[in-house]
């Protein structure tokens, strides 16, 4: 399974935005991106004036990497987003959300979609019941994610389901932290989903 293994703190320099990937560790005053916000790289100082297509680029980049997707899968979720009816971008959005290495963040049962997708790479939750290790599998209204019960009293969990009760969950997902379980309740809405991507950028990228 392909993915990222450079440093991340790299990529919310080079966006220009917090992305919130490491977790806790963005809200301290360890985030590199606090304390050098510049873009990675020699020279950094100046900054050039951005074209467009620089403009649309840098976004998709940022959405891109945002859900740690790889670019040929990106592509693939773009192509499927234009063939539904509805806003193209907010169906790109919506599918991205509605993965179950999202979902899982979302829950909060991990603290960033990283430790999310390796949870779920290594076979920990079930959906309806199901083991599945597939961090792009998409989720449908309805479905229930649990934690399976052979691993319920790992570490992990036992911390995930104090943090949980506090936690700020999304209204189209509800949990149950004492049970490690949670559900999907309706498809996110745009309000429901993250306001500092420009899902229009993407789609004027895609469609030069």
């Amino acid at each position: 399974m392909a993915r990222y293994s450079d440093p991340v703190c790299r990529i919310c320099r080079r966006e220009g935005l917090k992305l919130f990937l490491k977790g806790s560790r963005c809200f301290s005053k360890k985030c590199a991106f606090e304390r050098r916000s510049t873009p990675p790289g020699m020279n950094t100082q100046r900054r050039r004036k951005v074209s467009e297509f620089g403009m649309q680029m840098r976004e998709k980049q940022k959405v891109r990497k945002s859900y740690s997707v790889l670019e040929k899968q990106f592509r693939n979720y773009f192509e499927k987003a234009e063939q539904r009816s509805g806003m193209t971008g907010e169906n790109l959005l919506r599918m991205l959300e509605m993965r179950l290495d999202n979902v899982v963040f979302r829950m909060g049962f991990a603290r960033s979609r990283a430790e999310a997708r390796q949870l779920v790479g290594h076979g920990h939750f079930a959906v309806n019941g199901r083991p599945t290790n597939i961090p792009s599998f998409g989720t449908r209204v309805g479905d229930r994610i649990e934690v399976r019960e052979s691993r319920r009293g790992r570490e992990i969990f036992k911390t995930a389901a104090e943090t949980m009760k506090s936690a700020l969950i999304p209204e189209w997902v509800s949990i149950e932290a004492a049970k490690l379980t949670g559900s999907v309740l309706s498809e996110p809405v745009r309000e429901q989903m993250p306001p500092e991507f420009n899902e229009q950028l993407v789609v004027e990228f895609y469609s030069r």
